[in-house]
C-alpha cells in the first residue's frame, strides 16, 4: 500500500504524539495557594523563645508579645538573642550598673540597619525574660545598661496567669 508523503507524515506524527496530557496550570494554582498559606501563618508563630532555664512570673497581662531583641537572664547567665554575653556572678560581683558585655553586644543589635521605615520604632524596643527569683540587683543592672544602649521601650516577658 502506497501513501502519500503528505498521509506519511501524519501517520508518524500520530504514532510520536504522546497520548498523556498533563495539565500544569492547576498544579502551579495549587502551590501558589499552598505557598500564599504557609507565608501569610508563618508571622503568627510564639515570638519568645521557650527556655526551660527560665521561669517567668505570672501576671494577668493581656498584651502580647512582640518581635523585639530578647535578653534572657537566669541564675546563672545573661544571654541576647540565644548567644550569652556574660555570667551573673561576675556582673553582680562588678561595682557599677553598667553591664559591659551586654551593652556592646546591644549597641552592635542596634546599628543593624532596618529595611524597612515603619519598622525605626520597633528597633529600639526590647524584650527581659527575667527568671522569678534573680536578685532585684541584676534586674537593674540589666535595664541600666538597656536604657544606656538607647533602648527606650523595655517590656518584661511574664507568663499568663490562669484564672
Amino acid at each position: 500500500m502506497n501513501l502519500t508523503p503528505l498521509q506519511k507524515r501524519a501517520e508518524r506524527r500520530a504514532r510520536n504524539q504522546s497520548q498523556v496530557d498533563l495539565n500544569l496550570v492547576a498544579l502551579i494554582d495549587i502551590f501558589t495557594i499552598l505557598i500564599f498559606f504557609l507565608l501569610s501563618n508563618a508571622g503568627v508563630v510564639e515570638v519568645l523563645p521557650s527556655s526551660k532555664a527560665v521561669k517567668l512570673p505570672e501576671s494577668t497581662a493581656e498584651k502580647s508579645a512582640r518581635e523585639t531583641i530578647v535578653v534572657l537572664v537566669n541564675n546563672s547567665d545573661i544571654i541576647v538573642e540565644g548567644r550569652k554575653v556574660a555570667a551573673v556572678a561576675d556582673v553582680l560581683g562588678a561595682d557599677g550598673d553598667l553591664i559591659a558585655p551586654l551593652k556592646a553586644e546591644l549597641d552592635f543589635h542596634a546599628s543593624r540597619q532596618t529595611i524597612r521605615a515603619e519598622n525605626e520604632a520597633a528597633k529600639r524596643a526590647i524584650t527581659i525574660m527575667g527568671d522569678k527569683d534573680i536578685p532585684y540587683r541584676l534586674l537593674r543592672k540589666v535595664m541600666v545598661t538597656c536604657a544606656r544602649a538607647n533602648f527606650t521601650d523595655v517590656s518584661f516577658a511574664v507568663q499568663q496567669k490562669s484564672a
